[in-house]
């Protein structure tokens, strides 16, 4: 029999194998897919789909008005493949607007784009409300294509009719209107054409599938309050539901459900947008959505030639989630960046709620070929819905003078991390193979734990049989609150383990067990597993925290408390680095941020390399405080941030990081460093002070402040040059550390039971109310134990492994 050692020799060639087959399946997967036509929806979905009856969407309507705020249905396509030219059973005049061009099999897939031709045979379908432009843009986008125009209303309603659309409506009333339209769509084919919808088209799920066949759906997404300026002044007598009892305003409303259920790309438009510009739009916006392969993600210590030699180092977002940690030890970033937002484009979304937002945000920075607008649009539901005790998911309080809260502890685990972690596990399970079983590791100084925990437990039980977690954190580097959080968030799917040690070691563990290839192919060959990351090196932990900064600014404008282009500073706790990076990242795709302050505790080591340039470890410990998410010496996502500023030089990435691992410290050069001053400054906080600060704001204002919290309050206060508002990130409820609040607020402790304390802060009428999902978990896991182990690497894979064999062996 082989030794465990000799397993692990025996499968390195399979492991090669193995990884080869890996990268070859993201193309091939868009090979196909291309090169028949598939939509993105359809590339990802194998749903059943079922017509929707005329008459329910318009008793819809009047229920809708009632309960505009629980309407939550989704609509899912059939999966099926596409016809490139569809039976047309039309008059003559649309049979000539048909038309078709060979293009090459090759071509499909490599290099669709031409000066004749956007799409090949497929057609580019504007869809919106009345009054978003879709004619005047169809046209121009034919002209510039060299293409035929097809407007539904025009050419195909009213020839079919021998009669105007009005008239119509008038005639045969709005229930029948809805049926006769869908069906004159259903006999309708094109292709090749750019093809511009009516308003009403997408409230006829049969019609609408049909016309989806064969094209790509975009959808100007135009403010209401900008389609009724237009329509204002304009006579309107064709628009379905239209009547005494029923405002515009309403069926605008009510419309947007139905354009969201069926585009495929979308084009912001503002209300100064010209024609000509969202023409552009669209076809910049089509031309993304073929060119999946042009999305891709390199490591940041990747070197700047390997960026055009070696594709197949190339990673799309769908890998990046699954690896989460870059072969080379690096962290995964945009080969071409983030997307940029206008001014126009982001003002756009200061009516719009948080989810709203959040599903703008993340279409930009996701390519549909990886996750459908559709599909990230139910993950964002199921993430920031019923689980956040607050409606408007990271609300902004005003604190006092011009400094401003944004509340991140509205989620279910009371911290920042909610907000990444109920959002990507179902990322994850909906990128991952089928047939594989994956354990996600996680380190964690306190927070991420019981938010990875509570996120990949929330997944369907058909995922959780094949995802589970598995939290390292420091035994004694955690508040007794975040421990017993962490002990009681543990499901049939997610566990969590003691390390006797800090936080640098279990980071540092997490990341030489992902580089150890013998291990991870053992695992995987062994036992059927692959492994993966939830820290916030996984870029789908970071891309959801770009939303809430974002989110605040545009919270502001929205208060009237700033006009829209004017500057905040924002000031963060900061451990990983993760949070103020994504700050940072907001700025560069248009939100005007001036200045990102660092707060730092005791353990300032990232105060010192801001200030200085200077990153070192030599002779530094770790000291433990009552803010433990601060309290880290190795901040991963810096990582990033120094690739941003270094232009991509992997290179130089490579060289720090290597003498930091080597040495215990690097220099950054000086223009690197009077880059990095340029976007960053930053201060640290004693213990004293901290607790200080809690005692002041709440005895000015009854509002208690968590301990991160206060660190950043403290760094603001002196930092601050008050020429603009600042937003300091509340990045987790004060009740996760209720022994330094009780210390903080002068009251004794009675007992050192963490639910007593929490009913002892209670009864103190405390703003915000002490936090109802930690006072819950609590109270239902009061005698929960956990598995503590010694700080040794091998003892961590002997961990994961026993792991593995009692909880995906049953599926062998």
């Amino acid at each position: 029999m082989l030794t465990v050692s000799q397993r692990r020799v025996q499968t390195q060639n399979t492991v090669m194998f193995q990884a080869l087959v890996c990268k070859l399946v993201s193309p091939c997967r868009r090979f196909l897919d291309n090169s028949l036509g598939l939509s993105s929806q359809q590339k990802r979905t194998g749903c059943n789909s079922s017509s929707l009856a005329v008459a329910q969407q318009l008793s819809g309507l009047s229920s809708w008005l009632e309960k505009k705020k629980r309407q939550k249905k989704m609509f899912h396509v059939k999966y099926q493949p596409l016809r490139l030219i569809a039976q047309s059973s039309l008059s003559g005049m649309c049979l000539k607007l048909m038309f078709s061009r060979p293009v090459a099999f090759a071509q499909i897939w490599k290099s669709w784009f031409s000066s004749h031709s956007l799409v090949g045979n497929k057609n580019i379908i504007l869809m919106g409300p009345p009054g978003a432009g879709k004619t005047t843009v169809g046209r121009i986008v034919g002209q510039k294509l060299d293409c035929p125009v097809i407007d539904i209303d025009d050419d195909v309603l009213e020839t079919t009719w021998n009669m105007s659309v009005s008239e119509k409506l008038q005639d045969v009333g709005n229930e029948q209107f809805l049926e006769e339209e869908g069906k004159a769509l259903l006999k309708f084919s094109a292709s090749g054409s750019v093809i511009s919808l009516t308003g009403s088209n997408p409230m006829h799920a049969a019609s609408m599938q049909h016309v989806k066949q064969n094209g790509i759906v975009v959808y100007l997404d135009v403010p209401t309050a900008v389609i009724m300026s237009r329509l204002k002044s304009i006579k309107v007598d064709r628009i379905v539901g239209q009547g005494p009892d029923t405002s515009l305003k309403d069926i605008l409303q009510f419309r947007k459900q139905f354009y969201k259920r069926w585009y495929d790309v979308r084009v912001l438009c503002g209300g100064d947008a010209a024609a000509e510009v969202v023409a552009e739009k669209v076809l910049d916006a089509v031309k993304r959505y073929q060119n999946s392969e042009l999305e891709t993600y390199i490591s940041t210590r990747s070197s700047r030639s390997g960026r055009s030699t070696q594709k197949d180092t190339h990673k799309y977002f769908s890998d990046v989630v699954i690896e989460g940690l870059a072969p080379d030890g690096g962290l995964f970033v945009p080969e071409r960046g983030l997307p940029k937002f206008t001014a126009e484009e982001w003002q756009s979304l200061i009516e719009a709620t948080y989810a709203e937002r959040a599903q703008v945000v993340l279409e930009r920075c996701i390519h549909p070929a990886d996750i459908p607008a559709s599909k990230l649009r139910e993950i964002i539901g199921i993430a920031y819905g019923e689980n956040f005790s607050c409606s408007k998911i990271a609300p902004v309080r005003h604190l006092t003078g011009n400094q401003f809260l944004l509340e991140l502890f509205h989620g279910p685990t009371a911290s920042f991390k909610d907000f990444a972690l109920q959002m990507m596990p179902h990322m994850f399970a909906y990128c991952i193979p089928r047939s594989c079983n994956y354990l996600v590791l996680v380190a964690t100084s306190g927070d991420t734990g019981s938010a990875v925990l509570d996120g990949f437990s929330r997944l369907h039980d058909i995922d959780k049989q094949r995802i589970a977690v598995m939290s390292f954190f420091p035994e004694d580097g955690v508040s007794p609150i975040q421990k017993s959080q962490m002990i009681g968030c543990q499901k049939e799917n997610a566990w969590s383990i003691g390390v006797k040690s800090d936080f640098d070691f279990c980071q540092t563990a997490i990341k030489q067990i992902f580089t150890n290839s013998d291990y991870t192919g053992f695992l995987t060959v062994e036992y059927g597993t692959a492994l993966a990351a939830a820290n916030s090196i996984n870029w789908a932990r970071l891309l959801p925290q770009i939303v809430y900064h974002a989110s605040a600014y545009l919270d502001l404008v929205q208060q009237d408390i700033i006009a829209f282009g004017s500057p905040v500073d924002v000031c963060i706790p900061t451990g990983n680095f993760g949070n103020i990076l994504a700050a940072l990242y907001a700025k560069i795709m248009g939100i005007p941020i001036r200045k990102c302050i660092c707060a730092s505790n005791q353990n300032n080591v990232l105060t010192d390399f801001i200030q200085t340039g200077s990153y070192d470890l030599r002779g530094r410990k770790l000291v433990p405080t009552s803010s433990p998410a601060v309290d880290i010496l190795k901040s991963s996502n810096l990582e990033r941030y120094l690739h941003l500023i270094a232009d991509g030089d992997g290179q130089l990435v490579t060289q720090l990081y290597s003498q930091l691992e080597n040495q215990g410290h690097f220099q950054l050069r000086k223009d690197l460093l009077e880059k990095l001053q340029q976007d960053l400054v930053a201060g640290w906080c004693s213990e004293d002070d901290c607790l200080a600060a809690i005692h002041y704001v709440y005895s000015t204002t009854g509002y208690i402040l968590d301990t991160h919290t206060a660190v950043a309050k403290v760094v603001a206060d002196r930092l601050q040059d008050r020429t603009c508002p600042i937003i300091i990130s509340s990045t987790a409820h004060y009740s996760k550390f209720a022994p330094a609040i009780l210390r903080a607020l002068r009251i004794a402790e009675i007992k050192q039971n963490p639910l007593s304390q929490l009913h002892l802060l209670s009864s103190y009428s405390p703003l915000p109310p002490v936090h109802w999902g930690l006072l819950e978990t609590l109270k239902k896991n009061e005698n929960e134990h956990h598995q503590v182990c010694a700080a040794d690497l091998s003892v961590l894979m002997s961990q994961i492994e026993t792991l593995i064999q009692n909880h995906f062996m049953k599926a062998f």
